[in-house]
């Protein structure tokens, strides 16, 4: 009897002809041809679809892939004749190995997300967390290796067993380029496309060498801050919509008038309606006032509040400075600067300039100082001390020091100004003592 027949007379083995897979779902990444207890015809067929390989597992090793085609199954062909050498020693199984069919098309719009926020250092926010989604398509392109490392024995494999692996290795290496990119995160949404283009590129090594896939796209939907910065951007981005808020509030107080005159209600409602049109029509009456003054602007509904022609910008090529003075604040250039300095010297004038570490004095910028003449000293007699004696405390000039001291020539009288190291006797300072008639005539302004 020849070996064939002996075979087909063994435990009502079933003798397959053709070997395929069609496959119907969207998620089968591997199934295994089921031919427990079956023996394979000797020139039968393996029909390999495209999208698909099939891997040859004989005896708990990988014997071949096969790619997209159709092979016969014989045991004189040279590439699968190792996979039937253990019918002829082990009759009980006619079939000592396994076949896996591997789908090799791209399995696309697989999600992935932050799980948890993503802490960077931004250029306009500083220290601050963002979270990111999107999608990310992989296809099986070394069905060998992806049998080895990532299926095993598993008869039937979907993308749920490997996406979340996956999707854990994708955001840390997304956390890695956004972080060491430094793009402030308002320009993020500028480089979507490049950096999932990078992303793909720099992982698709890694997932081939270990797990036998190629990542062929990779998707950034969103970047998205903390929902509390995103309630602030929201409200810096009205406000810059809005324009001019002194003019948005005039007009809100119109429209408050016109419903409240339309809206006559109750005696307490038209009462309450009164003050508030008093107040708001003492409101529109000042600005209508200061409509009418020189630079004080008029109301237009269409365009807000116009205050008037603007101050009139740097000039050209001129080092501007950040100023906060007395009054106001703003940039502007030395020479305005110095103008304002020289207008109030007692106030305090700070100027800021990049690079700078702090605010400093006018006084310690060489081109603001060198811009403001010198200032009279005073006149002699009227510089001022600050006085204690027999009668109290005071800021006097001289010649009020002297007249105390003459009033209580017995009394101790003491004197200090900035640039003393302690309170000084009155009488020994020189031109309190020559109003005194003690020391002779004062010395000359300096």
């Amino acid at each position: 009897m020849s070996f064939w027949n002996s075979l087909k007379q063994h435990a009502g083995a079933q003798f397959l002809d053709v070997i395929e897979w069609l496959d119907d779902s969207r998620n089968t990444i591997v199934y295994r041809f089921p031919i427990f207890n079956q023996a394979i015809q000797d020139g039968g067929k393996l029909v390999v679809r495209e999208g698909q390989a099939a891997v040859f597992v004989n005896e708990g090793k990988l014997s071949e892939v096969f790619g997209p085609g159709t092979y016969e199954l014989s045991t004189r062909t040279k590439a699968i004749s190792s996979f039937f050498t253990s019918i002829k020693y082990a009759l009980n199984y006619p079939y000592k190995g396994d076949i896996y069919f591997v789908n090799t098309r791209q399995f696309m719009d697989q999600k992935w997300g932050t799980s948890n926020p993503i802490m960077l250092r931004d250029a306009d926010f500083g220290p601050t967390r963002i979270r990111a989604f999107g999608t990310y398509t992989f296809r099986v392109t070394d069905p060998g290796q992806f049998l080895r490392e990532v299926v095993g024995t598993d008869g039937l494999f979907t993308t749920d067993e490997i996406v979340g692996q996956l999707k854990r290795k994708l955001v840390s290496s997304f956390t890695d380029t956004v972080v060491s990119s430094k793009v402030p995160v308002l320009d993020l949404g500028a480089r979507f496309m490049e950096m999932g283009e990078g992303m793909a590129k720099a992982m698709t090594p890694w997932f081939q060498q270990h797990y036998g896939i190629t990542l062929t796209d990779f998707t950034i939907e969103n970047v998205s801050l903390p929902p509390e910065v995103e309630k602030v951007l929201d409200k810096r981005t009205s406000m810059g919509v809005l324009g001019d808020m002194n003019a948005f509030t005039q007009f809100q107080a119109a429209n408050a008038l016109e419903a409240a005159a339309n809206n006559p209600g109750s005696g307490g409602g038209q009462m309450m309606g009164a003050g508030m049109g008093f107040a708001m029509g003492n409101v529109m009456a000042g600005q209508m006032a200061q409509a009418q003054t020189p630079g004080g602007g008029q109301f237009n509904p269409q365009q807000g509040m116009n205050a008037g022609a603007p101050p009139p910008p740097p000039q050209q090529g001129a080092q501007t400075f950040h100023y906060h003075g007395p009054t106001e604040q703003g940039q502007f250039n030395a020479a305005q600067i110095a103008q304002k300095v020289a207008q109030d010297r007692s106030g305090t004038h700070n100027v800021w300039a990049a690079g700078w570490a702090g605010w400093k004095p006018w006084s310690q910028v060489p081109e603001i100082a060198n811009q403001i003449p010198p200032q009279m000293p005073p006149p002699p007699g009227g510089m001022k001390y600050h006085y204690n004696g027999p009668n109290g405390q005071a800021e006097l000039t001289a010649a009020e020091v002297a007249q105390r001291v003459s009033a209580a020539p017995d009394g101790r009288h003491l004197v200090w100004r900035k640039g003393f190291e302690g309170w000084k006797p009155a009488k020994e300072m020189p031109d309190i003592a020559g109003l005194l008639g003690g020391g002779g005539p004062p010395p000359p302004p300096m």
